[in-house]
């Protein structure tokens, strides 16, 4: 994987932390040490991101922040946790305020000692991280060929905010195609998600122990409303949406139809219904920016 190899690009985000180790990690950029030399880059956008430094404890006000960063970035990636306050919360962990380190929101792959760490030990710990990137990617290949490690089961409330996460991020390219981010599903909160788990049923696609994909849906007066297909960015073209679709469709044998909804300018997910045998039967108007089309096929009604 030579591109990790010459070039990693990491994203740095100060968690709460005294600033002992954000001065350090800043001085691993400065001609002294001067990391670019080895490719490394620090940038300030996390899709363009390999790594993920972190240096600080984990809060309850930085915690969506974080896990929003790590779903952003594409796959393989790795969290390298810089410090003690990171590694464990530190000297703060027993605050009322303070969740603990990293490893409480996220998987931590590379631990960096120290208060402060010195910069040596950070510019090892990345290079470390660099071999835990080209294992990834070797799974990552694996998994992708064959999904036969993928795993389609019921979720349940202890997955809604994994599940939130993953909706929020996979609804950010319906809301880039109307310009409009007041979309429902990136305005919707974890007590409403998890409210919904009543009256749903919730299937999760679970790939390598991480939830790359759900499903929800209900049965209303014989007809099964599915809602919310999502697939994690870096995991689409697979096939796993499709699974999705079969698997909660397989959970109703005899709902009477089976229908769905997208917005009217998004092309490939009407594609993929119509792929489906799902067919356009009705319009909405939602907003000035969108209308939501309605696709509906014939559910195995009990003979």
């Amino acid at each position: 994987m030579p591109h990790f190899n010459k070039s990693p690009w990491i994203i740095h985000y100060d968690a709460s932390s005294c600033n002992g180790c954000d001065i350090e990690v800043l001085a691993c950029l400065t001609p002294v040490y001067d990391v670019e030399r080895f490719g490394i880059i620090n940038t300030g956008n996390p899709k363009h991101a390999d790594i993920l430094v972190i240096t600080g404890s984990v809060n309850e006000q930085n915690k969506e922040v974080i896990q929003n960063i790590y779903a952003q970035m594409p796959d393989p990636k790795a969290v390298v946790a810089i410090g003690a306050c990171a590694s464990s919360g530190g000297i703060f962990s027993e605050c009322y305020n303070v969740g603990g380190g990293v490893d409480s929101v996220l998987p931590v792959d590379v631990y960096v000692p120290g208060c402060a760490a010195r910069p040596e030990a950070i510019i090892d710990g990345v290079v470390k991280a660099l071999g835990v990137l080209t294992e990834k990617r070797r799974k990552f290949k694996s998994m992708s060929s064959g999904l036969e490690h993928l795993e389609i089961t019921a979720a349940g409330i202890e997955d809604a905010e994994q599940i939130l996460v993953l909706q929020k991020l996979a609804f950010q390219s319906e809301a880039e195609i109307y310009n409009d981010f007041n979309l429902s599903p990136l305005k919707q909160t974890l007590e409403e998600l998890k409210a919904d788990f009543k009256s749903k049923l919730f299937l999760k696609a679970v790939m390598d122990g991480r939830i790359v994909g759900s499903v929800r849906a209900s049965l209303e007066d014989g007809v099964l409303r599915i809602g919310r297909l999502v697939v994690h960015p870096t995991y689409q073209n697979l096939g796993i949406g499709r699974k999705l679709m079969r698997a909660v469709e397989a959970e109703f044998p005899s709902a009477g139809d089976y229908e769905v909804f997208t917005g009217h300018k998004s092309k490939r997910n009407i594609f993929f219904y119509k792929q489906l045998g799902y067919k356009p039967f009705k319009s909405a108007k939602v907003s000035d920016k969108r209308d939501r089309i309605y696709l509906q096929k014939p559910g195995k009604k009990e003979e």
